[in-house]
C-alpha cells in the first residue's frame, strides 16, 4: 500500500507556539508530528509514502531523507503553490500503483486502513473519504451520505452546527480519477474536486471510529503533547 501525505502547510495559526517550520514538522514531545503519521502508516502496512511538500520543504527533506524506518520516502516538491488538489495530483505522478491513501499532514485519524481499502474496492469508488462523527462539526463542516454510503452533499462550516460526520483528512483515491485533464493546475481538493464532482463520480464515505486530532489550532496542538504519550509506536 502506498500513501501521499500533504505536508506543505504553513501552520499560520500555530505561529505563536511553533517555530517557523511546516505545520507537519511541529514538535510533539520532542518529535515532529509527521513521525507520528509515518509510524501509524507503517503499522497499517504502508511501505511507501510520497510527501507533498512546498513551504520550507528542505526542513522535511533534511530530517527524513529517502527512508524512515522500513518505509521508502519520495518527495513531490511544489515550485509554486498548487493547492491541496494540485499537490495531490503532482504526487500521483510518483505513485506506482492504481490508487493511494491520502492524509493531511496536520491531523491524525487512527483507523484500520486495510478495511478502508476493502470498502473502497467493494464500491468500485473513485474516492472514499474516512468520516468521523463529532458532537460539533462547526470547525470542519459536515458530510452527508445516502443509504448506500454514497456522498450526498457537503455542508459549510458554521458555528455550533451540532453533531454529524466530518471528513477526517484520510481518503483513498484512484490515480485515473485525479489524472483527468480537468484537474490540471492549482485547485482545492475539497472545493474544486469533492464538492463539485460528488454527483457525477463515484465518491463514498466510510464512517469509522478511532482516535482523531487536528493540530491546526494551538489548543489542540497542546492537547497532542499529552495524548500522544500513549501511543506505542517507535
Amino acid at each position: 500500500m502506498e500513501a501521499i501525505i500533504l505536508a506543505g502547510g504553513f501552520g499560520t495559526r500555530l505561529q505563536k507556539v511553533v517555530n517557523d517550520v511546516p505545520k507537519s514538522m511541529a514538535e510533539i514531545n520532542g518529535r515532529p508530528f509527521l513521525e507520528y503519521l509515518l509510524n501509524y502508516l507503517i503499522n497499517q502496512g504502508v511501505t511507501r509514502v510520497v510527501l507533498s511538500v512546498g513551504y520550507k520543504h528542505e526542513i522535511i527533506m533534511d530530517h527524513f531523507r529517502d527512508r524512515y524506518r522500513t518505509m521508502e520516502l519520495e518527495y513531490a516538491v511544489e515550485e509554486e503553490p498548487l493547492g491541496t488538489g494540485g499537490g495531490i495530483r503532482l504526487s500521483f505522478w510518483r505513485i506506482r500503483s492504481e490508487r493511494a491513501v491520502i492524509m493531511n499532514g496536520d491531523s491524525l485519524f487512527r483507523i484500520d486502513l486495510p478495511q478502508l481499502e476493502k470498502a473502497h474496492l467493494l464500491k468500485k469508488a473513485d474516492v472514499t473519504l474516512a468520516l468521523r462523527k463529532l458532537a460539533n462539526t462547526g470547525r470542519y463542516g459536515r458530510v452527508t451520505l445516502n443509504r448506500q454510503r454514497r456522498i450526498a452533499g457537503f455542508e459549510e462550516k458554521t458555528e455550533n452546527s451540532g453533531p454529524g460526520l466530518i471528513s477526517a483528512g484520510v481518503y483513498i483515491m484512484e490515480k485515473l480519477f485525479i489524472m483527468k485533464p480537468v484537474f490540471r493546475g492549482r485547485f482545492s481538493i475539497e472545493k474544486d474536486c469533492f464538492e463539485t464532482n460528488y454527483n457525477t463520480n463515484r465518491m463514498f464515505g466510510y464512517p469509522a471510529e478511532g482516535y482523531f486530532l487536528d493540530i491546526g489550532i494551538p489548543e489542540d496542538y497542546q492537547k497532542a503533547q499529552h495524548e500522544f504519550k500513549g501511543f506505542k509506536d517507535r
